[in-house]
């Protein structure tokens, strides 16, 4: 239905891009945007920009693509709260599988339906309209969500209750690290051995060792070890949140978090209550 207004908060490398699809499906989309090159680039394509948060309040549908729990605490979850009933706020935030299960409960009682949408994918994907994206929550508002998000998803997988597509998402980025470590590791040795990273990397594309965090590094205009030193940012995150989600649930994923030290870039981080991540 293109009648609903859409609100979006979050234009960065990944959203901004959500955004330029939504417009092209013919969407009203309200955007929060803080940079004036992007704000400029989403009024052109359409987009009705605002100022502040609480100007999103009337919106049938608020989808959100912040860097973790904080933002959405800070910026979102005010404007959630004064969301009329029967709207859904979407959030396509990597967090706690905990929080987003807590901020549900907390609008139950307004009629506001929370939706996890966590995603896999790339911004040149997404504006190609090739995007994962996997949906927890209510049957009811995870069918709301997903005629939103087909607009820039073409795979939609509906993972359960609320808080399990955050699951999924947090084990497959500790599962993505682990490979990427282990895939930079054997570039290391087959460099060694006067093997070209190039070669190397096209023979996995086509054999049982490779992987899809084979396929990114191989894909990367820069070398693998160059483009490596990028994902520790958002990967270490990952890590330490999948590690306090698996505390919450008595979930043993040691192992898993072990796999994600055997490489070269440094993974180590804080878990949210700001202690340093013990190496299993």
């Amino acid at each position: 239905m293109n009648d609903r207004l859409i609100g979006f908060i979050g234009t960065g490398q990944i959203g901004e891009p959500m955004v330029e699809r939504l417009l092209r499906a013919g969407r009203r989309v309200s955007v929060l945007a803080r940079r004036p090159e992007v704000r400029d680039r989403l009024a052109a394509a359409g987009a009705t920009m605002v100022n502040h948060p609480s100007e999103l309040a009337d919106v049938d549908v608020l989808a959100a693509c912040l860097f973790d729990d904080d933002q959405i605490r800070e910026v979102c979850v005010p404007v959630v709260e004064q969301l009329r009933p029967g709207a859904v706020f979407v959030s396509h935030t990597t967090g706690s599988p905990k929080f987003i299960r807590s901020l549900g409960v907390s609008t139950t009682a307004g009629g506001v339906g929370v939706v996890d949408a966590s995603f896999s994918g790339t911004a040149e994907g997404i504006r190609r309209g090739e995007l994962t994206v996997m949906l927890g929550g209510d049957d009811d508002h995870v069918s709301v969500a997903a005629q939103v998000v087909g607009d820039y998803a073409d795979r939609i997988l509906r993972t359960g209750p609320l808080g399990s597509a955050l699951s999924v998402k947090l084990l497959n980025n500790v599962l993505f690290a682990a490979c990427t470590q282990l895939t930079l590791t054997a570039i290391d040795a087959a460099t060694s051995l006067g093997i070209d990273e190039d070669d190397f990397l096209g023979v996995l594309a086509t054999t049982s060792g490779g992987s899809a965090a084979a396929g990114y590094l191989a894909a990367a205009p820069i070398p693998a070890a160059e483009f490596a030193k990028h994902l520790p940012h958002f990967l270490a995150k990952d890590v330490a949140a999948a590690h306090a989600a698996a505390a919450d649930l008595d979930l043993d994923i040691d192992d898993l978090v072990a796999a994600t030290r055997l490489g070269p870039m440094e993974l180590h981080s804080l878990d949210p209550a700001g202690a340093v991540i013990a190496q299993p």
